[in-house]
């Protein structure tokens, strides 16, 4: 078993970040509540535990506390930022309101030469963000950095192997954060960083294998990321015990029934792909629907029928294939408070309760980027593995207002008009693939007047949305190059009969969102 980081998850909005930069130095971890009980905590038998940040006060009577297994394990001990606060508290120290607030870029000075910050300058620049400091500090611990306004911006419990930073290590704002988890995690805690995908694929196969046992397998492919990852992963293990479903919505992009039929035949040749085509059964249940929740609701519980009434065609389904990813995981543990509903999830709901299967789900370990690299490992081609999100509904909410065979072609045509510019882009050296995260078209509910061929037309508006972005949480506009942008738009008017204007998205999440609905 790979030795685990147990990272104790107190609120705060960088909570996955961290578990991501302990993922990137080879060491598997895990998020749990900042709350857990004594017998989890001693269940997951961690190597080292890491307590987050999070928006509390430990001045406040009702702070979330860690209960007392964290410090008695007697396990090394990262605390960031509150969970700095929290180690100083428990070891007898004293933390207070600070007249003197950081919040965003500060110079870090070290102190005194220390192994937590082996490699570092002599000052380097972190990201602060808390309004409480230590003004008491323990005789048993020692502070080891200074910001200008903070005394005490790191500190060392060195006979306890505890150890905290004010600041935040886990985000891109602190260039030295990945040295200083190294020095940590390998230094301090002496893990042996063994957690790579070329083992995760050998364990998941093997997994897989005892689960499902003789039993069959259904599974839904959409082509995308995930699920295509996950059915590859299955099929390695299982074979022809696999039976996919892809639902023809209609909805979807332009080639993408065609991607997944040869993705089919030349990753998972030894399962069975089921096509079910059902897009007239989805246009009658949207049929005068412009309402986006509405739609999404409708699409959803269509899905869930469609695939009920395919999966019953295959004798002996035992198991459900999904490709849920760790975050999706993280968001029913993890210690936050309810949240406004913007949109209605993009992917379709859950499975009726007569479809009594159980679920396998082989990525519910990973995050996106470490689900890439599988697929990249096993082989997928680039282009299902780099594939930009694509929402569950389709291009139905890439349509503003009510949906049509008409209006779904017109759009489907503009989409793949941009998608091939971008991609000349790319290849044109004009612009780097790193640049952009998502690129696609919608179709406005505006026309207006223009001229073609001397004649007046009154026509439809296609609106191009590109975006920047990590992980989808927020975005900026995409920075495209005008001459690709004019390509396009010069492409979409001559080449989509019904469309005399093109627009360009120059909105950031948030407060905008990514998908117009």
């Amino acid at each position: 078993m790979h030795q685990r980081v147990l990272i104790l998850d107190f609120g705060s909005q960088t909570t996955q970040l961290i578990a991501r930069r302990v993922r990137e130095l080879n060491v598997y971890c895990e998020i749990h509540p900042g709350t857990a009980s004594a017998d989890d905590i001693r269940a997951f038998a961690p190597a080292a535990i890491i307590l987050s940040g999070g928006p509390s006060s430990t001045t406040e009577h009702i702070a979330p506390r860690a209960d007392e297994a964290v410090w008695a394990l007697g396990v090394p001990l990262l605390g960031i930022c509150y969970g700095m606060q929290l180690l100083v508290n428990h070891q007898g120290g004293r933390v207070e309101p600070s007249p003197e607030r950081e919040f965003g870029r500060r110079d870090l000075h070290l102190d005194a030469a220390h192994p937590l910050f082996a490699g570092l300058s002599e000052e380097e620049r972190v990201w602060m963000s808390h309004g409480d400091q230590v003004k008491v500090l323990p005789d048993t611990g020692k502070a080891i950095a200074h910001s200008e306004t903070c005394p005490t911006a790191a500190v060392a419990f060195d006979k306890a192997r505890h150890y905290g930073v004010q600041f935040h290590p886990e985000v891109h704002h602190t260039p030295c954060g990945r040295r200083i988890l190294s020095n940590f995690l390998v230094d301090l805690c002496g893990l042996s960083a063994d957690w790579r995908m070329e083992s995760f694929i050998d364990e998941s196969v093997s997994r897989i294998k005892e689960q499902v046992g003789d039993a069959q397998v259904v599974m839904g492919l959409s082509g995308g990321v995930d699920s295509s990852v996950a059915a590859a992963l299955i099929a390695r293990a299982i074979g022809p015990q696999l039976h996919c479903i892809y639902v023809n919505h209609g909805l979807h992009r332009a080639g993408e029934i065609e991607e997944v039929r040869a993705l089919f035949k030349d990753a998972f040749a030894e399962s069975e792909l089921r096509v079910v085509d059902a897009e007239d059964r989805f246009l009658a249940a949207l049929e005068g629907v412009a309402d986006p929740e509405v739609k999404r609701k409708r699409i959803g519980h269509t899905f869930i029928e469609v695939f009920d009434e395919a999966a019953q065609g295959i004798p002996g389904a035992a198991f459900l294939g999904q490709g849920t990813l760790y975050p999706d995981v993280i968001e029913s543990v993890s210690f936050k408070g309810p949240s406004a509903t913007i949109k209605s999830h993009h992917n379709v709901g859950g499975l009726p309760e007569h479809m009594k299967l159980a679920l396998v789900e082989p990525l519910r370990e990973l995050f996106k980027d470490e689900v890439r690299e599988v697929g990249r490992t096993m082989g997928l081609p680039p282009h299902v593995v780099e594939r930009q999100p694509f929402p569950g509904p389709g291009l139905a909410i890439r349509i503003i207002g009510p949906i049509d065979k008409a209006r779904l072609h017109l759009v489907r045509q503009a989409d793949r008009i941009v998608r091939e510019e971008i991609d000349r882009g790319f290849e044109s050296g004009a612009m780097p693939r790193s640049s952009l995260w998502q690129w696609f078209a919608v179709l406005l509910p505006v026309r207006s007047v223009g001229v073609m061929g001397d004649a007046r037309t009154y026509e439809e508006t296609v609106c191009v949305r590109t975006v920047q972005s990590t992980d989808g949480m927020t975005a900026d506009f995409g920075e495209v190059p005008h001459e690709v942008l004019g390509r396009m738009s010069t492409r979409i008017i001559n080449e989509v009969s019904g469309v005399n204007r093109v627009v360009y998205d120059i909105s950031s999440k948030p407060p905008a969102t990514i998908e117009w609905e």
